[in-house]
Order: structure tokens, then sequence, then C-alpha cells
């Protein structure tokens, strides 16, 4: 049994709608996410204790922080949250794009430089009890 790949172009609509939303709210919400990722990838580099996104996190995605800074910090043999060893390079947010589903959820994509190398980040954040907080969080 063989695999193939359908490479014809996908002309169904996407899964969600977009809205509008003004530039002045856009170019917000790109400033507020830029923080957040940058702080995020900074936990899981282990350069910020978790603690410091937990406010503006629902429990599964902390969690799941966490867990990805306790692997991190395991493997370079270290505590999370406790900075990076010498000589080790501190990721950085270089870019955002963000995306309305509605005027309360926005889903952004992140371009992070790790030295060398870039990451994306993707991330979902909605309005809960009046407080935007991150739903979604995936590194690849």
């Amino acid at each position: 049994m063989t695999a193939t790949l359908d490479l014809r172009p996908r002309l169904d609509p996407p899964l969600c709608d977009v809205v509008s939303i003004e530039e002045p709210v856009s170019r917000r919400m790109e400033q507020w996410a830029h923080r957040y990722a940058q702080a995020a990838v900074e936990i899981v580099g282990g350069d910020r204790p978790a603690s410091q996104l937990v406010r503006w996190t629902t429990p599964d995605v902390y969690a799941d922080l966490v867990r990805r800074a306790q692997l991190v910090a395991r493997a370079a043999g270290r505590p999370p949250g406790q900075g990076r060893p010498r000589g080790a390079v501190r990721p950085q947010v270089v870019s955002v794009r963000s995306s309305f589903v509605s005027r309360e959820v926005c889903e952004v994509s992140v371009r992070v430089r790790h030295g060398e190398r870039y990451r994306a980040v993707a991330a979902r954040f909605e309005m809960i009890r009046g407080r935007l907080q991150c739903t979604a969080l995936e590194f690849a």
C-alpha cells in the first residue's frame, strides 16, 4: 500500500470566517500577542518562571507551558525558570500576524528566531470573564 499526496488546490472555504477589525485594535492585539509570545518562549527556554503568564493563560495551556519548561530544563540539567546556561541564545519573537475569528477571539501566528534557526508558534486568545486569555498555544 502506498500513500499519495493530493496536490490539487483546495477550493473549499476556510473552516472559520474572519472578521474585519479596525487597524488600531488589530495593532494593539499584535503588540499584546508579541509580548505574550516572547514571555512564553522565554519560559520554555528557562529565562522566566511560568507563573508570570498564569493570569493570561487558561489552566490547560498553563499546564502544558510548565511541562515544556520542565522538559527543556531537565534536558539541560537545571531547574526551570532559573535562567539559561551560559552562552545559550535567547529566543526572540520576530513577527506576529493576527486573524480575528470574532471581536472576542483572535488567532495569531508568531515567528521566533532562536540563534540561526526560526520556529513557529500559534496561539489563540479569547476574552474570558473580561480578561484576554491564551486558550491554545502550539510550538512548531
